[in-house]
């Protein structure tokens, strides 16, 4: 099994995690053209050799019409704490602190929608065409920016879902819906970029889990559209909930961006100190050169059974689910059944039903569904593509779940799988039933005349 380990003790930004994944891979130049080929309107990424307190790392230079955000300003930070996700590196000021116009509300142009004037969807001139800061996007527009890249389906969702929980936050923080949160026009292409370059070659890797350190956050105060605010930002803060983070007060300044977290927090299966056998290691800089070498380490390798004297028990994992529920009462069982299988077949993790006593006395059905944030519209529309529910309900739920890997077992049978699932101090241990069915029926095939 593959784990992918990030520590994170010098905080976290998209950049920084995107260009530790590159060095990772064994053709870093061949992906960042993978990356431009994608067509980002105005985007292009760099890949450059820096060295960071003597230690040599990868920065991954995301430019938004021919300008990397913040490279002229060393004293600043690259992230913009006026609710844009833009570039990230550790600083306790932001270089558009001085805005009098915040995302979050209608600046004296309209956000842009789906056209042939959006700056978004007009790849053609995206070289000659100078972004306004006044230029806002709503959460729909850049889901379907992301959506219109030459994307894998599976990244694409996980991008959109990344995006989703940074609008979430964002929207939490001011008392509003995340469909109400607008985000300038450079900021949205820049956290695009970082997005969507974390997630591709998060794909390309294919760990079968994300081991995080705990998350080192900085300290002091950042500025932003409304003034000065406390290390962790708000949003910031709100990613972070449930995932183990501190301040050691020995670097002043914001370590962990929203983006940075947002990513943390969708990919992270588990979080603990490295504890493997490693493959590849790779550093992703950040902009700023700091006492401490401004870096995010990446480590692949294999987990190994460390003695039982010095390691703890396995710790449960922890993500999001989205829970949808519905009611019907005007369906077949094998209508009931078929429907569970479609929704499951559009990514549900599971699809419970429950008996229920509808209005009138009539018998129902209550559907609960859980899936990944990021599957939410596939699986709605296998929802209502496949069932007489005319609405649903939604919540998103945080879940805590039983480090699981699968084994094989030589038997005098043949080879059967088994399931094992740890954490808490509990070990379970579970055949695989397919297998288990495959010999029942070869013997019983053998045992007939």
């Amino acid at each position: 099994m593959a784990t992918l380990y990030l520590d994170c003790s010098m905080g976290a930004a998209g950049d920084m995690l995107s260009a530790a994944l590159l060095e990772l891979l064994p053709n870093p130049d061949a992906a960042v053209a993978e990356l431009n080929a994608l067509g980002i309107p105005g985007v292009e990424y760099v890949r450059e050799r820096v060295s960071r307190c003597g230690l040599a790392a990868t920065h991954l230079s995301v430019r938004v019409h021919g300008e990397e955000e913040g490279a002229g300003e060393p004293d600043h930070d690259d992230h913009h704490h006026d609710h844009d996700h833009d570039h990230h590196d550790h600083s306790t000021t932001s270089p558009l602190h001085h805005s009098t116009t915040s995302p979050l509300h209608h600046s004296t142009t309209p956000p842009l929608h789906h056209s042939t004037t959006s700056q978004l969807h007009q790849p053609s001139n995206r070289q000659t065409v100078k972004p306004s800061n006044h230029h806002h996007h709503s959460l729909a527009e850049i889901l379907a920016t992301i959506e219109s890249l030459p994307l894998a389906q599976p990244v694409a969702d996980d991008a959109k879902s990344v995006y989703r929980l940074l609008a979430e936050a964002e929207g939490r923080a001011h008392a509003r819906p995340a469909e109400a949160v607008h985000f300038h026009e450079v900021g949205s292409l820049d956290a695009i970029a970082d997005i969507v370059a974390f997630c591709h070659l998060l794909a390309k890797i294919g760990p079968d889990e994300v081991v995080v350190s705990p998350v080192h956050v900085g300290r002091g105060t950042v500025a932003c559209a409304h003034g000065i605010l406390p290390v962790p930002a708000p949003c910031t803060a709100f990613l972070l909930e449930g995932i183990p983070a501190y301040s050691d007060g020995t670097v002043e300044g914001e370590l962990c961006t929203p983006t940075g977290a947002a990513l943390i927090r969708r990919f992270a299966t588990r979080f603990g100190q490295l504890s493997l056998t490693a493959i590849a290691t790779g550093y992703g800089a950040g902009r700023r050169d700091l006492p401490r070498a401004n870096v995010v380490r990446a480590v692949l390798g294999e987990p190994f059974d460390a003695p039982a004297a010095s390691s703890p028990a396995p710790a449960a994992s922890a993500d999001d689910v989205l829970e949808i529920c519905f009611n019907v009462d005007d369906m077949t069982g094998e209508d009931l059944a078929f429907a569970a299988d479609e929704i499951r077949a559009a990514g549900a993790l599971d699809v419970c039903e429950i008996p229920a006593i509808m209005k009138k006395g009539r018998p129902g059905t209550v559907f609960v569904v859980l899936c990944r944030p990021g599957d939410r519209d596939r699986v709605l529309k296998a929802v209502f593509g496949h069932t007489t529910t005319i609405g649903v309900r939604e919540a998103l739920k945080r879940r805590a779940v039983l480090r699981r890997r699968e084994e094989t077992a030589e038997t005098v049978l043949g080879a059967v799988r088994r399931k094992v699932s740890e954490g808490f101090g509990v070990t379970r241990e579970k055949f695989e039933h397919d297998d288990l069915a495959a010999i029942a029926r070869k013997i019983g095939t053998e045992r007939r005349p």
